[in-house]
């Protein structure tokens, strides 16, 4: 099998040959056809991330692949994704709907999980009410329009270049804007919840732009900036600010975790759109033009190519 290989934090990872896994007792080998690359992998390959694996170690937190007797499935790995095999629990090898092929499944798992987690289980998103979607292009935030959109909230897409507003358009937002002027042209339209994958000085605008009793969503820091919230723009509107860690609670709480990404695979509108797709070996430059936003919506790596 091709493994990709981190060998020292923030240096070129490398693809290796490895002997073929063996499955234990409870487990099953996947032939992975595609593997989602995500922000917490490259952070994890920089040693910049709050977990650090122990090295040499393969990143890849998600897979789309065949087991054996040929079922497709996906699976949460946390690590070990980066490769043409990988060995999970049975119990973490989900049936893939035909609706999606292998590449859109591999991109689903992290980030709709972590949309669904944190709309309706940290901020109880309600029917009808409006939602403000920063980094709308990228997976999380297109992964939050949809599911936003399947709970019956409206949304703003908000994202920094044209491609990524139009791409949040055909996802499903009501509407779209740039980062210019974002405080102002969110609070015309209306803020209950606001989802924030981005950090940096666009946090303190959104929260500015809630209205009553809004809610907003600290979902991580894709700008690189960790943001210095003014308490008193909190209590203005009787405001709240949230954080959520989906990734612990799925570790903690993985039956609860396998049913919200069940119910969230036959959810009605959520229809994932393609992502990029480059082979196994430029999983270091995949995960470089992520950490540096330099990516539209998804990545895989697709091992056989």
């Amino acid at each position: 099998m091709k493994a990709v290989v981190c060998t020292e934090y923030g240096k070129p990872v490398e693809v290796v040959e490895r002997p073929d896994p063996v499955a234990g007792e409870g487990q099953v080998v996947i032939d992975v056809e595609a593997a989602g690359v995500n922000y917490v992998d490259g952070l994890m390959a920089r040693g910049g991330y709050q977990i650090k694996p122990p090295l040499p170690f393969t990143p890849g937190y998600e897979v789309a692949g065949r087991l054996p007797d040929g079922t497709r499935v996906l699976a949460i790995t946390g690590l070990g994704g980066f490769a043409s095999k990988v060995v999970v629990h049975r119990a973490q090898a989900v049936p893939i709907p035909d609706r999606l092929d292998s590449a859109r499944a591999a991109a689903f798992a992290q980030s709709y999980c972590t949309a669904l987690f944190a709309l309706r289980e940290r901020a109880g998103l309600r029917p009808g009410e409006r939602v403000l979607v920063l980094g709308a292009g990228g997976g999380v935030g297109l992964a939050a329009v949809q599911v936003a959109r399947a709970l019956g909230a409206d949304v703003l897409a908000a994202a920094s270049t044209r491609d990524k507003r139009e791409r949040a358009l055909r996802a499903g937002a009501n509407e779209a804007v740039g980062y210019a002027g974002l405080k102002d042209a969110a609070r015309a339209w209306g803020v209950d919840v606001a989802v924030d994958p981005v950090g940096g000085e666009l946090s303190e605008q959104a929260l500015r732009a809630l209205r009553e009793r809004g809610r907003l969503l600290v979902v991580g820091f894709a700008s690189g900036e960790i943001p210095r919230l003014p308490a008193n723009q909190v209590l203005l509107r009787s405001r709240s600010v949230v954080g959520l860690d989906w990734g612990a609670w799925s570790m903690s709480h993985a039956m609860e975790n396998r049913a919200m990404l069940e119910e969230l695979l036959a959810m009605p509108g959520i229809d994932p759109l393609a992502p990029e797709t480059r082979p196994l070996a430029e999983a270091g430059q995949a995960m470089d033009d992520l950490i540096n936003r330099r990516v539209t919506g998804k990545i895989v790596l697709v091992p056989a190519s």
